[in-house]
């Protein structure tokens, strides 16, 4: 796998579940890792940014907990301004904040499916047009957004989750051909079976995932470490399932 030394990586949503896996994998490779979230504080869920920034600095890599609300626009150029200022710019963006709703359209609440498309939809748009400027200055980098197999699950109906990614994925398949001449590669990755965070544990809707649909928080590592080494040059514009691409 290639190093990632002398790059900087901006994870958003990465105060627990994959974004920390996420950006605990980019260290290890030898990124400089922006660990980015709202949670500050410890709350209902585990995880800070500052518990995930420690963890990385413990074993001798280089992180900077950085405070962001990706729905809040003044709150991700400020944090993507601590990062530039920090680390010198950015090269790669792993966009994982996200919420989960699953329940049936019908009885989803208005605030809910707002919510989903405010964090799951215009997060990614947020975050992802204030760090273009800066990955372009490096002469190229590496642009994810984490998506989920369920936009593909028609068969299965439909929620706010789903139908958020789904608008994600299209963001970032359109944005892969508008980047392109600046050497930036654009890819979705989701999981290839069920990541059982901590998120998903707390919202997942009482939903029974049989052991064999579960897939390792570590499979996801793997696959954002792999794409975040590419550029326009490599594997851009792709829909990616963790496993598979990992082989």
């Amino acid at each position: 796998m290639t190093s990632l030394a002398g790059k900087v990586a901006f994870v958003a949503g990465a105060s627990r579940g994959i974004g920390a896996t996420v950006a605990k994998a980019l260290a290890a490779q030898g990124a400089a890792v922006a660990v980015a979230a709202r949670s500050e504080q410890p709350g209902t869920l585990p995880g800070t940014i500052f518990s995930v920034a420690d963890d990385i600095t413990a074993v001798g890599g280089r992180a900077l907990p950085v405070p962001c609300d990706v729905t809040d626009e003044d709150s991700v150029e400020s944090a993507v301004a601590a990062v530039v200022s920090e680390f010198g710019g950015i090269d790669v963006l792993v966009a994982n904040a996200g919420v989960l709703w699953l329940g049936p359209i019908e009885s989803t609440p208005l605030k809910r499916w707002r919510l989903c498309l405010d964090v799951n939809v215009t997060g990614v748009f947020l975050v992802t047009r204030a760090v273009i400027p800066h990955v372009r200055a490096r002469g190229g980098g590496s642009l994810i957004a984490v998506t989920t197999t369920g936009v593909t699950m028609t068969d299965q109906g439909s929620n706010a989750y789903w139908v958020s990614k789904a608008a994600a994925e299209r963001l970032y398949l359109g944005l892969a051909a508008d980047l392109r001449a600046d050497n930036i590669a654009v890819n979705c990755l989701s999981p290839s079976r069920v990541v059982l965070t901590e998120g998903w544990q707390a919202a997942g809707a009482g939903m029974q995932i049989p052991p064999e649909m579960v897939e390792p928080p570590e499979a996801m590592a793997r696959a954002a470490v792999l794409l975040a080494t590419q550029d326009a040059h490599g594997i851009t514009g792709t829909i990616q399932r963790s496993e598979e691409l990992i082989g």
